[in-house]
């Protein structure tokens, strides 16, 4: 039987880096995992984590590449969809909200493997509708699971993930779903020309139930929810010793870990300990950032076919925002993990503010479009997995997937707003310049709550400014 101890008094350093333990059989979880390199068990529990997130991205952002091709379909008009992406979006709000609560509880694990289990599920079903209305309700399923995805597969990242790469190792993995949507852009273009839009759901609805069998055999829970929770123990020193063979693990090993356990409401704790702040100022970030990135990842084909591209360069210039994205994300994480969150993301949201109004610019050539394009999609689309690490180092391990899917359940009101007024800015005949200065405005706001959190004493004097390597967790 192991035992267990959540002792912030208890010190890492009587955990000897080189594996060998004490005559008082003490491990400290995240001083193991501090102390190894990463090795092939933790690097495939990130590539299976890696893979959940980009059929994620490939799922979430289907309904933008499909568009114009289901309004040539059915003979719709363009407006009419902006309610489907809201519906999906909507369900992705609820699906973070819920279950990441039951996360925090149930474990990351469960919720993980039978969320990607509903949503393959729904995408499978998705090529047999045939009205709008049967759209919004099969889009509104798939996205209650989609919800899931991220918020759990952060949390494991994080925790499987030594501090000293920990923001690089979550944004590589936060960047699969940028990746996802690139491979939705590039598969949409191939496919629907000589298959139809309902390939891609095909497509979208088999990856995931591979993808759930292969969590079910290789990917643990948690170590340290495990310990926190006290269950698990057998497979919590079996992790230990793959991830440091050298490691002795007996019967009356003690496993500590320098976090409480929190009894009340899961989201009632997001709101103490000095979390308040920190906690709204992080919502109000997620919502500008995803208010224009599912703005511009749904519209942005469809605006530019109205502006005289063909289908298939619409649909290409939609996946240069996701690459830039990709590019956003692989430069920030290393630097973010030396000099911090804020350092990095201000800037970067401010150079967004700029690029996102000269997108509706007239007379741009095809390439000076593609390249700011590829620009804001490195700094919305990029940083959107920064803003997720961020949460996700913020909050401890007994609120960390409620702290992330909370973060990205209030985001995701802003993604369904994104599409929605984008529609209804569109119904009105609104000028592209006219749409994207407005649309700039919230990577502005963004910036300015980056900056508060910057203002805030505590933050400022001990956060602001140092590594990760310096103050592990900081912004």
């Amino acid at each position: 039987m192991f035992n267990i101890q959540n002792d912030a008094t208890l010190p890492s350093s009587r955990f000897g880096v080189t594996g060998e333990l004490r005559p008082d059989d003490v491990i400290d979880i995240p001083a193991v995992i501090d102390a190894k390199p990463v090795g092939a068990f933790q690097a495939w529990v990130l590539v299976l984590l890696g893979l959940t997130v980009i059929i994620d991205g490939f799922d979430v952002q289907a309904m933008g590449f499909v568009a114009p091709a289901i309004i040539e379909a059915w003979g719709v008009d363009k407006a009419s969809l902006g309610p489907v992406f809201g519906a999906g979006l909507l369900g992705m709000l609820l699906g973070s909200l819920l279950f990441s609560l039951l996360a925090d509880r149930l474990g990351r694990r469960p919720v993980l493997i039978w969320a990607t289990l509903a949503f393959a599920l729904c995408m499978l079903a998705t090529p047999f509708v045939t009205t709008i209305e049967d759209l919004r309700w099969i889009r509104l399923l798939t996205g209650f699971g989609l919800g899931a995805i991220m918020p759990n597969a952060m949390a494991l990242a994080g925790e499987f993930s030594p501090k000293r790469n920990r923001v690089t190792l979550m944004m590589l993995v936060s960047c699969g779903f940028t990746i996802g949507a690139v491979l939705g852009g590039i598969i949409s273009a191939a496919l629907i020309p000589i298959w139809g839009w309902q390939s891609i759901f095909v497509v979208g609805g088999v990856i995931p139930l591979l993808l759930a069998i292969a969590i079910f055999a290789q990917i643990p829970e948690s170590l340290l929810f495990s310990v926190l929770h006290g269950k698990g123990l057998d497979q919590v020193a079996a992790c230990l010793r793959r991830i440091d063979p050298a490691l002795v693990v007996t019967a009356n090993t003690r496993f500590i870990m320098s976090e409480p356990d929190h009894k009340s409401v899961p989201v009632v704790e997001l709101f103490r300990g000095g979390r308040a702040r920190t906690t709204l100022l992080l919502w109000i970030i997620n919502f500008m950032n995803l208010l224009n990135l599912y703005f511009l990842s749904s519209w942005l084909p469809t605006i530019a076919k109205s502006a005289g591209f063909s289908t298939s360069t619409a649909v290409l210039l939609g996946t240069a925002l996701q690459i830039g994205g990709v590019a956003g994300t692989l430069l920030m994480g290393p630097i973010i993990d030396r000099i911090g969150f804020l350092k990095v993301l201000v800037p970067v949201f401010l150079v967004a503010t700029v690029t996102i109004a000269t997108i509706g610019q007239p007379g741009l050539s095809l390439a000076m479009l593609v390249m700011v394009v590829s620009i804001t999609g490195l700094c919305i689309v990029g940083g959107q997995p920064a803003v997720n690490a961020m949460a996700a180092i913020y909050y401890p391990t007994a609120l960390r997937s409620t702290g992330v899917g909370w973060s990205l359940g209030v985001g995701r009101i802003g993604s369904i707003l994104g599409p929605v007024i984008g529609g209804e800015l569109i119904r009105m005949n609104w000028s592209n310049a006219d749409l994207f200065f407005a649309v700039a405005v919230p990577a502005a706001v963004s910036s300015l709550m980056l900056i508060l959190l910057a203002w805030k004493p505590r933050i400022r004097r001990i956060r602001f400014g140092q590594s990760q390597r310096q103050a592990p967790g900081s912004f």
